[in-house]
C-alpha cells in the first residue's frame, strides 16, 4: 500500500479506504477465495483487500473508476502476473466479458455508498455468469437487502434481490476502520444467485415494473397505486387484499402480482 499513501480520497468517488487489518482478514475469511477462482473486484482502492486476495487467488481482475489509483497499484502488483486492471466504471461495465471459461464469477467490493444500490440492480442483470458477490456496503443498504415483508425496510431492493439470490448479511464494520471516517455504519453481505428460481416470474421486466409501481408510494395502497393497471376484478381474481400497502405483500405475491400482469 506504500506506493499509493499520497492519494487523498475523493468525495465525487465516495472514496473511504479500509484500513484494519482485522476486518480484513475476517471479509476474506467470509470470502473463502480458492486458487481457481474467477476472482473480480470492484474498487480495490489502495489495496488493502486486494494483497490478501492475491495470497489465495493468484488470477484477479480490478475495476477501478479512479485512474490516479492505476499507476500506484501496478507498481504495487507488478510482480503478480495474474493481476488486471481495468479502468472503467463499474455502473456501465460489462462483466460477461470477465469470463473466459465456464468458471462464474466471484465478485468482492468495498462499494461506495452513493452507487451501491444502482450497482447491485446492474450485477443482478449478470446474476447467470455469478457464484457469489460480497460487498462492503452502507449498514442501511444490508438491511434493505435482507429485509423481511411488513418491515420498514422492505422495498424493491428487498424483493429483487431475494429472488434472484440468497443474501446472507455478515457482520458490521464500524466507521473508525475506515480512512476518511464515514459517517454511517457499513456492513458485509453475501449474495449468492440462485441456480433454480423456485417461483419464476414470466419476465423480469414486468416484475422490475411491478415493484416500481407497488413502491412509488409507499404510504398508498396498492389499489391506489396499480390505479388504471388493475380492477377490482383483477384483485379479486388475485385473491390480494388492495387496501394493503405494498411492504406487506410477500416475494410469492409479487411473483403472482407480475405474472397476472404479463
Amino acid at each position: 500500500m506504500a506506493a499509493l499513501q499520497g492519494h487523498r480520497a475523493r468525495k465525487r468517488f465516495g472514496q473511504n479506504f479500509l484500513q484494519d487489518s482485522g476486518i480484513i482478514r475476517r471479509i476474506v475469511h467470509a470470502i473463502r477465495p480458492q486458487p481457481e477462482d474467477a476472482l473480480v473486484e470492484i474498487g480495490p482502492g489502495m489495496g488493502a483487500i486486494t494483497t490478501l486476495l492475491l495470497q489465495h487467488c493468484p488470477q484477479l481482475d480490478v475495476i477501478e473508476l479512479d485512474r490516479d489509483l492505476i499507476p500506484g497499484l501496478r507498481t504495487q502488483f507488478f510482480n503478480q502476473p495474474g493481476f488486471t486492471i481495468h479502468q472503467a466504471d463499474a455502473l456501465k461495465f460489462d462483466f460477461c466479458g470477465l469470463q473466459k471459461d465456464q468458471r462464474r464469477l466471484r465478485i468482492v467490493g468495498n462499494l461506495p455508498y452513493n452507487i451501491s444500490t444502482p450497482l447491485i440492480f446492474h450485477l443482478l442483470s449478470f446474476e447467470g455468469l455469478i457464484q457469489d458477490m460480497h460487498f462492503m456496503l452502507q449498514k442501511e443498504v444490508v438491511d434493505r437487502l435482507a429485509a423481511q415483508p411488513g418491515t420498514a425496510q422492505w422495498g424493491r431492493l428487498s424483493v429483487m434481490a431475494q429472488y434472484l439470490c440468497r443474501v446472507e448479511a455478515l457482520f458490521d464494520v464500524p466507521p473508525e476502520c475506515f480512512v476518511p471516517r464515514p459517517k454511517v455504519n457499513s456492513a458485509i453481505v453475501r449474495l449468492t444467485p440462485h441456480r433454480e428460481i423456485q417461483q419464476p416470474v414470466k419476465a423480469i421486466k414486468q416484475l422490475e415494473e411491478t415493484l416500481r409501481t407497488a413502491f412509488s408510494q409507499r404510504r398508498k395502497t396498492l389499489r391506489n397505486n396499480f390505479k388504471g393497471r388493475l380492477t377490482d376484478t383483477d384483485w379479486q381474481g388475485l385473491e390480494i387484499d388492495p387496501s394493503r400497502r405494498p411492504e406487506t405483500l410477500s416475494l410469492s405475491e409479487f411473483v403472482q402480482l407480475s405474472n397476472w400482469q404479463s
